[in-house]
């Protein structure tokens, strides 16, 4: 059994990444139109729409008394976590704080002897929105970093929404970790009623400037519905992991590792590409064994069986070209030298180098988003950052001087676009 194993070429490299696009959110239209009425539902009659679908969906019954979490649900969900978990909790936020605080970026104003001002002005979002996933696939990591930029980057208020469970409670890690990170409001409400929430606004949750965080495929095509209304952070595909190693790599660790992504969903990409064979068939007989060991080894055979590769490339070059091409959300560095391959990647959401950074390092723990471009689109997206939530204003100010020295200027190309009245706007100043 074990992972196939291929030999790189470029028919071979087309058809992969052929196969890993099918994996996109956007493949989904039967369910568009479902998210269109939900969304045009909660427009329309607001809080009334969405205690019926949550009623409907979550088996709930919500009314504007009991959608907020009240301090006391917060003090009673400490109660049922762990305390040492919420100390892992609080050493995390602290690592994911103080990466993040390192993307704050200042407004500048840069003033010539001219009499001339130009600069820039950073100013946070007013209010963002935090969707959260619910009951067992709730991630208290995920909580952690969709609502942490947002706060360092000095959001005012951060909403987040989660779906109930059929006891009308929040998952209490869940609830821990928002408390801890600093949500300011948490309602109960899930699904695309919920992202309709946010982007339009019901009498009980108010309308956001932002809305980041991962969901279903409901959520997902509800975010790209409003998107424009207002901002998203993204539209997350399944989960990716690709390993560059050579016949240095120890294949028991590189086997752990492609195992620790394809346990997500049967949609997740598990790749390996290595310059050596004999690594190859040691990684493929290694994952074998954990599947043997493995809870959740169902789904992970299923992905692995639709979208695992082990690619054997001739060189590190052919090896870099293909992870360039592929642009995968996670990608684990482990060769002789790993930093310097890293710096010949080009495209890839985050980059592990070196056998002791595992993927699940950057999960939980060193700091750095793992809210990461997926499916391809590393290629032009980032990490969600502090910069996710914030916007740009343009600051322009000139004298009467330094008009002077320009105005014909401004004046003909004005008038060379046939817009007098821009022209004149300029001319009146120096009649």
């Amino acid at each position: 059994m074990g992972m196939k194993i291929v030999k790189l070429t470029e028919n071979e490299r087309n058809n992969i990444l052929e196969n890993l696009l099918k994996r996109s959110p956007g493949q989904y239209v039967e369910y568009e139109n479902t998210v269109r009425e939900i969304l045009d539902n909660i427009r329309e009659r607001k809080d009334e729409a969405l205690f019926a679908y949550t009623e409907k969906f979550d088996g709930v019954k919500i009314n504007a008394g009991n959608i907020k979490v009240t301090k006391e649900e917060i003090e009673e969900a400490y109660k049922a976590v762990d305390p040492g978990m919420v100390d892992i909790i609080r050493k995390s936020l602290a690592n994911i704080y103080e990466y993040h605080k390192k993307q704050v970026r200042q407004s500048w104003f840069d003033s010539k002897p001219d009499g001339t001002i130009l600069g820039q002005k950073v100013t946070p979002l007013s209010r963002a929105g935090v969707y959260v996933p619910g009951g067992k696939a709730a991630y208290p990591s995920s909580v952690l970093m969709n609502i942490v930029p947002a706060k360092v980057a000095g959001v005012e208020e951060v909403i987040m929404v989660t779906p109930p469970g059929k006891d009308g409670k929040v998952y209490p890690m869940t609830l821990v970790a928002a408390n801890e990170a600093g949500a300011d409001t948490i309602y109960k409400a899930g699904g695309a009623q919920a992202i309709g929430a946010l982007a339009f606004g019901t009498e009980s949750i108010k309308k956001v400037d932002k809305i980041t965080g991962p969901g279903n495929i409901f959520v997902a095509l509800a975010k790209k519905a409003v998107y424009g209304h207002v901002s998203i952070d993204s539209i997350a595909g399944p989960s990716e992991i690709l390993v560059i190693a050579d016949e240095t790599a120890n294949p028991r660790y590189v086997a752990a590792d492609l195992l620790s992504q394809a346990e997500h969903d049967e949609m997740a990409s598990a790749i390996l590409i290595t310059t050596s064979e004999e690594l190859a068939k040691k990684v493929s007989d290694e994952t074998d064994g954990f599947l043997k060991e493995l809870s959740r080894s169902e789904i992970i055979k299923k992905s692995l069986d639709s979208y695992g590769y082990i690619l054997i490339a001739k060189d590190m070059q052919e090896a870099v070209d293909t992870a360039n091409e592929i642009a995968s959300e996670h990608l684990e560095i482990v060769t002789k030298n790993p930093f310097d391959i890293m710096t010949k990647i080009k495209n890839a959401g985050a980059i592990f180098l070196g056998e002791y950074s595992s993927e699940p390092l950057g999960d939980y723990f060193a700091g750095p988003n793992h809210v990461l471009p997926t499916n391809g689109t590393a290629k032009f997206f980032s990490p969600l950052s502090v910069d996710d939530f914030i916007k740009k204003s343009s600051i322009i100010s000139y004298s009467k001087e330094a008009l002077g020295n320009i105005h014909k200027d401004i004046e003909k190309f004005a008038e060379s676009e046939q817009l007098t009245a821009h022209a004149n706007s300029i001319a009146v100043r120096f009649e």
